[in-house]
């Protein structure tokens, strides 16, 4: 039976999972599905799939805009005008980017830091190396990766995994899910270093 639930619960959560999505995504496009099943008489999950459809091409369109020099052009001074005055709104862009592998992160390097004296770790990005050795990281909240704190701590506190930034962002999203990589190669660490990691 146990071996069964282990088979079946990946299985049964990844279903849950898409099914949530789809009852966010049908929220939010609700008034066109209903616009057009009002008008078409046509059955809800195929005005579904339509709206999804044409919201598709239009990204598509929107894309392919955007890379011609005058639809570049006139994005980038949108967004210069009004965008980037929104609070959070470049973070924001550059996490999108950064997942999508489409920018260069911001963030050296990924690590599990200890900013209390326990030994509690917490994963970190650093953000700045310092002459006497020390860091500056910025610890985010999950699921928000655009929130968190900033600490300053000394070289004993930090510990550089060898793990991609947006890999470690995508364990962020996901609340933890996805961390084993980053715990193996902190056990790498303390193979090769133990009086680094106690």
């Amino acid at each position: 039976m146990l071996g069964g639930l282990v088979v079946l619960m990946p299985v049964i959560v990844f279903f849950l999972v898409v099914r949530w999505l789809y009852g966010v995504l049908t929220d939010v496009i609700y008034p066109l599905t209903s616009f057009l099943v009002e008008k078409t008489a046509l059955q809800q999950l195929l005005a579904d799939v339509l709206v999804i459809s044409f919201i598709l091409i239009v990204c598509f369109m929107i894309g392919v805009f955007v890379k011609t020099h005058m639809g570049n052009l006139i994005f980038r001074s949108f967004e210069n005008a009004t965008l980037r005055h929104a609070p959070g709104y470049s973070m924001i862009k550059e996490t999108v980017r950064m997942l999508f592998g489409r920018s260069k992160s911001p963030f050296s390097a990924v690590a599990l830091v200890r900013p209390f004296s326990s030994e509690t770790m917490m994963t970190a990005l650093i953000t700045d190396e310092h002459p006497d050795g020390s860091y500056t990281v910025f610890i985010p909240t999950a699921p928000n990766p655009t929130s968190g704190n900033i600490y300053h701590l000394q070289n004993e506190r930090v510990h550089i995994v060898d793990v991609p930034v947006d890999e470690a962002l995508r364990t962020i999203l996901s609340c933890g899910i996805g961390s084993t990589n980053m715990i193996v190669k902190t056990g790498e660490l303390r193979q090769k270093k133990p009086d680094l990691i106690g």
